[in-house]
């Protein structure tokens, strides 16, 4: 599924029409007195000209240190303490239950106590995967290995490459099997090849972890450094073969259909096997992200030793499934990957890493639960009539531009007024049913519930797309944008303070919220979502010259991202964060617009010394303050498509002009550009 999303910091909600002109309220849930915008966050003594982010944050950041079990702490870890305290509740409650056999608090509560179980899974160190090991093991030839990844498949896993069924880009009405490069065991191609200090370190790093999960399952050390040596250099290849990030922003060229027979041929791979493996049935094609990776593939399974594939499945095996093995397993592959790639100092408590191993495997399950307590069904409806009062002033904002035909402007309003919009939690909850769930062994847990969803998606072949489905679960704190059903989605445990509160004036929600929905639905028309027409197909409904007009100004605004430098001058990659760059710039342009049709937009009245300009902005920089390690932020430049927060908040507002006039900025200021350089697409 083509999901674009938007990670963002908490939010809450309302209907802007009945906000109450106040600057310190009660939360719903929790009854806690807040102030909306505080004045002991910001930093006064930077210019708001010179650096926004710091003049609405810089209190907050100086005294909010990131704790030793994250990567970065800001507002949306704030909301994220929320939800997992509501979902501890819940799951301490349902394991207490000893609910029914079958229900789903005998699911949710049985799943979490096999989690829970340290002294069980530690005892059991790697026995757990002794079947898959076997069976690994057993393999005498290059269609065995295939075969072998194939099963993985099923089951969760995922050697080799990405597997998944969704719809046809070019005809969504019909659902496809899709397969996409993978099989990497560093975050993205480049750390592979790169030369810098950094990622010199982090593969020099990743081959000693190697050697050490392969003593933890069993090889003595000359073994586990000859089969470290082994992995690192077929993935290697893999990278090789694999196409930049940048170059996958582009849908047509992951766009590629082949019947079996065809793709047989181009890649010398026996796909009818793969596909009777993978339990596909009545299909003859195939969508195929990269062409050239599925052809290197099959080169490797000809050329490779069979015992080099073996060595390089076992290590998939044990990798992915490491977080629900032994503690000393577990704690290898968090030195690796949580302190070595992130800085993270240390492990999340048991608690909530099981509690995201629930929610990641049942988690409409426990989102029914989740919803059931914390999510009202009118702040739905609530919702809805902000949605639709940003959804107007977008519709405005097109009419007006102009840069774009009167026959293009028709093409993108019938697209945005024909947004399927979905708030909180799904109107058809999924029926887990014939999902068996076991106290006492956590990775079959893992295994079965990956492999009912995987049979959850096989079944959708031949059948209707079903476009009620979600791609998040309801507690999640995040939101999406998908072309293929051109839906803009919202889940319950994003609508919270910072972006959204009962008794917050309207400058503090729209400045929150709103900006959040502008920005997906600036998302149906960014760099990617504007090659997608209203029906959700991949189609150009563009005039070439309107194209043009377009691909001008959003030119501008990867030129912008590309001058921004983070840590030790890495560049932000502007042409990976366009998308989102975008979204940001209309997102915040469009609930700005939509602010000032509300009472307390058109007046001058002041707040806490603030105008509610002043705190429309103040409300948008307070959403992106977070505290992050040097660490994960070189990990996202390279594989994130969002920009630094810093920039997420800065950025846009160097292109505003009404930000400008809020807060003074003059010729000189650091955030101040010539008009003729404030990028405007939307």
């Amino acid at each position: 599924m083509n999901v674009k999303s938007l990670v963002i910091s908490g939010v809450a909600l309302c209907a802007l029409a009945s906000c109450q002109q106040k600057h310190e309220g009660g939360d719903a849930q929790t009854g806690e007195k807040r102030k909306f915008i505080d004045l002991a966050n910001m930093d006064t003594t930077i210019r708001p000209g010179d650096d926004f982010f710091m003049y609405a944050n810089g209190g907050w950041l100086k005294n909010n240190p990131i704790p030793g079990t994250e990567t970065r702490w800001g507002s949306f870890n704030e909301l994220q303490e929320f939800n997992y305290k509501a979902l501890h509740e819940l799951l301490d409650q349902a394991a207490k239950a000893n609910g029914k056999a079958g229900s789903a608090e005998q699911k949710v509560g049985d799943f979490y106590l096999s989690g829970m179980d340290s002294a069980t899974i530690d005892k059991a160190g790697i026995t757990p995967l002794k079947a898959d090991l076997d069976r690994i093991a057993a393999i005498t030839d290059a269609q065995g290995v295939l075969n072998e990844v194939a099963y993985e498949h099923t089951v969760g896993l995922n050697p080799l490459f990405s597997f998944y069924i969704g719809p046809d880009d070019k005809n969504v009405e019909k659902m496809l099997p899709q397969v996409f490069q993978g099989g990497l065991g560093l975050p993205d191609r480049d750390y592979y090849f790169e030369t810098d200090d950094r990622s010199k370190k982090i593969r020099a790093a990743y081959m000693d972890h190697l050697k050490k999960m392969f003593v933890l399952a069993g090889d003595d050390e000359a073994t586990a450094t000859k089969n470290a040596a082994t992995v690192f250099a077929l993935e290697t290849k893999l990278a090789g073969a694999s196409m930049t990030r940048v170059e996958m922003r582009d849908p047509y060229k992951v766009y590629n259909k082949f019947d079996l027979a065809q793709l047989d041929k181009t890649t010398g791979m026996n796909w009818n096997a793969v596909a009777e493996k993978m339990e596909i049935k009545g299909q003859d094609t195939l969508l195929v992200g990269q062409p050239n990776f599925f052809k290197t593939v099959g080169g490797l399974l000809k050329s490779t030793p069979v015992e080099d594939w073996k060595t390089y499945l076992r290590w998939n095996l044990i990798n992915e499934n490491a977080p629900y093995l032994s503690s000393a397993i577990d704690k290898q592959n968090f030195e690796f990957y949580g302190k070595t790639l992130t800085g993270q100092q240390e492990q999340k408590p048991r608690w909530k890493r099981v509690l995201t191993s629930v929610d990641g495997s049942i988690g409409e399950l426990l989102g029914k639960m989740y919803v059931d307590k914390n999510f009202k069904p009118e702040a739905k409806e609530r919702m809805l009539t902000l949605v639709n009062n940003l959804q107007e002033t977008y519709a405005e904002r097109i009419k007006r531009v102009d840069w774009m035909s009167d026959s293009t402007k028709q093409k993108a309003l019938a697209k945005l007024n024909s947004f399927m919009k979905k708030i909180g939690y799904p109107d058809k909850w999924k029926d887990y049913s014939n999902l068996s769930i076991v106290r006492d062994s956590y990775v079959k847990n893992m295994m079965s519930s990956a492999n009912f969803e995987y049979k959850y998606m096989v079944s959708k072949l031949g059948k209707p797309v079903d476009k009620s489905e979600w791609g998040m679960t309801p507690p999640t704190v995040n939101a999406y944008y998908n072309p293929a059903f051109n839906e803009i989605v919202f889940p319950a445990g994003i609508l919270r303070f910072p972006f959204f509160d009962f008794n917050a004036d309207d400058a503090i929600n729209y400045g929150g919220i709103g900006a959040v929905i502008g920005h997906e639905m600036t998302h149906g028309f960014d760099d990617q979502g504007a090659q997608y027409a209203a029906d959700g197909n991949l189609k150009n409904w563009w005039s070439t010259q309107d194209e043009a007009n377009f691909k001008k100004r959003t030119d501008m605004v990867v030129k912008q991202y590309n001058a921004y430098t983070v840590l030790d001058n890495m560049h932000v990659n502007g042409e990976l964060t366009q998308g989102e760059n975008i979204a940001d710039l209309g997102g915040l342009a469009i609930a700005y617009e939509a602010f000032k049709k509300t009472k307390q937009g058109q007046s001058s009245e002041k707040i806490d010394g603030f105008t509610p300009d002043q705190r429309f902005f103040l409300s948008w920089a307070q959403v992106w303050r977070a505290n992050t390690r040097d660490e994960e932020l070189a990990r996202r430049i390279k594989i994130d498509p969002h920009s630094p927060n810093i920039f997420r908040c800065n950025g846009p507002l160097s292109n505003m002009t009404e930000f400008y006039q809020a807060f003074n900025i003059k010729e000189g200021d650091k955030l101040w550009k010539a008009d003729s350089l404030r990028a405007k697409v939307w």
